[in-house]
């Protein structure tokens, strides 16, 4: 089956880490979860008090970008690869709400996104690959075959996220996590380098009163017509 590279951007918690494993997973991709590799900077970031703390230290950041070592390390048992920083499994503590007030603030940085970027389209060079962010389909694969822009209301995302942080056992109000979402969206949208935005050629998917299932069905197919399309297209 010809492969195709496919792009899904969209606004936090809206379950594009999800839907993209999901899809991977049918596929028989390769899965990468941008937001790991931007939160695994922040966390770095906050353990060495350049950011989280009274001020601010982005110049001590970048003087160790260079320092930074990434990697997805696949877990069989969980199914889907972990997030490791220099060595060490992050996964759980990339995924907390002080990391998700950091993130936006790391992510704006152009020096920051410029490596990651240049890291993520290495990746996705043989095609194959489902990758979520927020520049996936603006700025790290333009040319992708399937271009998907997730979207819900601020308040359904807000809600889920709040399950999710209460299931892992973290203390959290769901007015703090509504305030992180709005904010989040704000810092995304407006930022000078790679802002969040729908690609021309994206499809918009709204999920906030859909399930899991109808979810996956519906990206699944998207898919499904891309690849025969590119198929025929190649023949």
């Amino acid at each position: 089956m010809k492969k195709i590279t496919i792009a899904i951007d969209g606004y936090s918690s809206t379950g594009k880490s999800t839907i993209a494993k999901q899809l991977a997973k049918a596929l028989g991709y390769v899965y990468v979860d941008t937001g790991a590799m931007y939160r695994a900077i922040t966390l770095f970031a906050m353990q060495n008090n350049f950011v989280g703390g009274a001020e601010e230290n982005i110049k001590g950041l970048l003087e160790n970008l260079a320092s930074i070592k990434l990697k997805f390390s696949y877990n069989k048992a969980l199914g889907f690869s972990e997030m490791y920083l220099n060595g060490e499994n992050v996964e759980k503590d990339i995924r907390t709400l002080e990391v998700s007030k950091n993130v936006s603030r790391i992510a704006e940085i152009q020096e920051v996104r410029e490596m990651l970027v240049a890291m993520q389209k290495d990746m996705g060079k043989e095609k194959g690959i489902v990758m979520d962010g927020r520049d996936i389909g603006t700025v790290v694969f333009p040319d992708a075959e399937l271009k998907v822009f997730m979207t819900a209301s601020a308040d359904k995302r807000a809600y889920r996220r709040y399950k999710e942080l209460l299931d892992r056992g973290d203390e959290v109000s769901f007015e703090e996590v509504l305030k992180n979402v709005e904010s989040r969206d704000y810092i995304d949208s407006h930022r000078e380098h790679s802002p969040l935005q729908k690609s021309e050629d994206a499809i918009e998917f709204d999920n906030s009163d859909m399930g899991l299932e109808e979810q996956f069905d519906r990206m699944y197919n998207f898919a499904l017509r891309i690849i025969e399309k590119s198929k025929k297209d190649a023949n």
